[in-house]
């Protein structure tokens, strides 16, 4: 379904070049729910953003391609990205107040984007956005199309965004931390929501997290990444049980543990993450406790073994 290549993206900062994402490759089938974690900076809003074209002016995307459904996204023009953006490929934001525009109720909002994918006048698009609006279990649906973004919680405007992405009908669906700001509850509502509605409209679903509570519960597969590039990817019960990447190890470890006579394992050497134009060999060997002489010299392709892939020379030995 899509497939990205090499890709490596780079931002202008004065006089300088940044890479933000450094040679990614992945590939999500149809109906797959994949997880894509890493920490703060590691490139994965980046990811989203240039899946979709979304990327700063500065951005400068240095080499690779981006495949969905046989055609190079890169290689499109925007009249015909305005016909992939939503329809095919939707994206829920970290934020969703940022995403709702504040001088317009929520059903002239709703109202206007079915209207626009769908081939239906104003009084059929009030009811298909009423129906979104159930599908989202927002109460008083129809009340509510009168509505400011403002007088709505956060929970409700992510679950009205969620309701604009179905409106359009996407085969996929990429959420970009879309509980990031909400509480436990909250969060465990929109992810259930999330699953159900991957099930009934039969999409695929990436979702960018940093916490891999939440992808350990919801995902199919998981794709771990730091510093623009994926160090591993594997089932939920291989991530989990299995680990072969020390950074995987480290995040796993980093899980606080519910006993409070259980200390966490510290298994990374403390110091700031390095620049990836600053890097010579692995990524990661500057905070690697298992780091070797040809981590320093090289850097690991990800080894496929069984299904499980690692960018690690110890899956070798």
């Amino acid at each position: 379904m899509l497939e990205v290549k090499n890709l490596t993206v780079q931002f202008k900062v004065g006089k300088n070049l940044i890479t933000a994402i450094d040679d990614l490759s992945f590939e999500i089938k149809e109906n797959e729910f994949i997880g894509l974690v890493g920490e703060s900076g590691s490139g994965k809003s980046v990811t989203a953003l240039s899946i979709l074209s979304l990327l700063p002016s500065n951005a400068v995307i240095k080499s690779g391609s981006i495949i969905w459904q046989g055609q190079d996204l890169l290689k499109q023009t925007n009249k015909q990205l305005r016909l992939i953006r939503g329809k095919e490929i939707g994206l829920i934001f970290q934020n969703p107040m940022a995403s709702l525009n504040p001088v317009f109720s929520i059903g002239n909002q709703l109202v206007e984007t079915i209207m626009l994918y769908e081939k239906v006048n104003k009084k059929d698009a009030r009811k298909i956005a009423i129906d979104l609006l159930h599908k989202v279990n927002l109460q008083d649906a129809e009340k509510k199309l009168s509505y400011y973004p403002h007088q709505f919680s956060l929970g409700m405007c992510q679950r009205i965004m969620i309701a604009m992405t179905l409106a359009m009908k996407p085969r996929l669906l990429i959420a970009d931390e879309p509980t990031a700001s909400l509480d436990v509850t909250i969060q465990a509502q929109i992810l259930d929501l999330l699953a159900k509605i991957k099930e009934e409209y039969n999409m695929a679903v990436l979702l960018i997290s940093h916490d891999l509570g939440i992808i350990a519960q919801n995902c199919e597969k998981v794709f771990i990444m730091y510093l623009g590039r994926i160090l591993e990817k594997a089932s939920v019960a291989e991530i989990f049980h299995h680990p072969r990447h020390p950074y995987t190890e480290a995040l796993i470890n980093a899980i606080p543990n519910p006993n409070p006579n259980i200390k966490n394992k510290a298994n990374v050497k403390l110091g700031e993450t390095p620049a990836i134009n600053e890097i010579i060999g692995c990524c990661f060997n500057n905070r690697c406790p298992k780091a070797f002489d040809r981590c320093f010299k090289e850097a690991p392709d990800l080894i496929d073994i069984n299904g499980h892939e690692s960018a690690c020379f110890l899956s070798l030995m």
